[in-house]
């Protein structure tokens, strides 16, 4: 690898066996959705899929590791993962859009406001309120909403102080104080997990205490689908920072080397981002 050279990785298997991979864990789930069949195929999809990437990132390892890539690849790596993130941003827009159209138009709308308040001729004593806890018709509502100030105030407070461990962490890493890094990433990978498993608790006193499910109403399917998916978010950004802090016990990284470790606080700093939008305007506001 000389001055001005390109390294172009050899042909590899691992993206066709990605996207069949993919394929039947959607598929299965889809199959779930639509006939109720039990979740083998999403299992074994999920299960495929996992050890795809676990191969695929192995063999990128060994390839960096043996000083194959230069700084064209720095330069590709950053671009990749800077598009992922903007993918990742519009992801949760459409989201946080659903909801800010619900609140904004659909409400009002049903309550006999603006030119499409005909809608009210519907539900004639709908009152428009943000959550909703009483949606009209069938639908039923939860009884009451989870407190911010509890369970997703100790989260907000986990994934922001994360934001600053990762941070130091990265700092010693570009000092080369590898002990640092690896003290600060193992605090930062505990409190991740702990965000997942106070997650878990508040799900649990949702459903069985609160009458908060996915069926209650636009409220319930928001909250859930919004929640759900940047917890699925941060368990990935766990993952990841695990699978950095073993690699930085096996020696792996340098102190002006390691857009790995790097491309992995990026990702963990967007979904801390996230979540402090999803603590404003989902429990707060």
């Amino acid at each position: 690898m000389s001055g001005g050279s390109y390294y172009v990785p050899a042909t590899s298997k691992w993206p066709i066996l990605g996207s069949l991979a993919l394929g039947t864990m959607l598929v299965g789930f889809g199959m779930i959705l639509v006939h109720g069949l039990n979740g083998l195929m999403m299992a074994a999809g999920f299960v495929a899929l996992l050890t795809v990437m676990g191969l695929w990132f192995r063999d990128v390892i060994k390839e960096s590791r043996s000083g194959l890539y230069d700084a064209q690849m720095d330069r590709s790596f950053r671009q990749g993962m800077a598009w992922f993130i903007f993918s990742e941003v519009m992801f949760f827009g459409a989201f946080f859009g659903a909801l800010f159209y619900v609140r904004t138009f659909a409400l009002p709308w049903l309550d006999g406001e603006g030119a499409k308040g005909v809608a009210a001729l519907l539900w004639p004593d709908f009152t428009a309120s943000w959550p909703l806890l009483d949606p009209p018709g069938d639908v039923s509502g939860a009884r009451e909403v989870l407190s911010p100030w509890q369970l997703p105030l100790a989260n907000t407070l986990l994934l922001v102080g994360s934001s600053i461990t990762l941070t130091v962490a990265h700092e010693g890493l570009k000092e080369g104080l590898r002990q640092t890094t690896r003290n600060w990433l193992l605090v930062t990978v505990l409190m991740g997990f702990t965000f997942i498993a106070l997650q878990g608790v508040e799900y649990y006193e949702a459903y069985h205490h609160y009458g908060l499910t996915l069926e209650a109403g636009i409220y319930g399917s928001t909250f859930f689908l919004l929640t759900g998916f940047h917890g699925a978010h941060v368990i990935v950004g766990a993952t990841i920072l695990t699978v950095m802090l073993l690699r930085i016990l096996r020696g792996h990284f340098a102190a002006q080397d390691h857009f790995g470790f790097e491309a992995a606080c990026w990702y963990w700093h967007f979904v801390d981002v996230v979540w402090v939008g999803l603590f404003l305007f989902v429990y707060v506001f």
